[in-house]
């Protein structure tokens, strides 16, 4: 649970970094966007390293990949939705649905477990 966590608050951190100042720093220089998103994504890199060295002892590094891609796309949609003002379309939904499938495969299929 901790890994999932503090995959969700980088994730937010490295949206807010790479994506918010399109709306928040779109009238600053970009020599000043650069820095300002550069502050932030530490943040994103103080959270998202913790969370794979502790995830890695669970997950295998596939596995703690695909996890935070499909949150990307989780914590994208809101931001794009809510901050930007960005509307779902269908076609995005639906790529969207096809990466959940890949989750699917992804976690679905675990090696059975050896017998005793």
């Amino acid at each position: 649970m901790a890994t999932f966590l503090l995959l969700v608050l980088s994730n937010i951190f490295m949206t807010f970094a790479w994506y918010g100042h399109l709306k928040f720093l779109h009238d600053k220089p970009l020599w000043a966007t650069v820095l300002i998103s550069w502050g932030i994504a530490f943040l994103e890199y103080c959270l998202m390293v913790p969370a794979n060295r502790l995830g890695y002892a669970k997950f295998t590094g596939y596995e703690l990949k695909i996890m935070q891609e499909v949150i990307t796309l989780v914590v994208f949609v809101g931001f794009a939705w809510f901050v930007l003002g960005e509307k779902l379309r269908w076609n995005y939904a639906v790529s969207l649905a096809l990466i959940f499938l890949a989750v699917y495969f992804a976690f679905g299929f675990k090696p059975a477990a050896p017998a005793a």
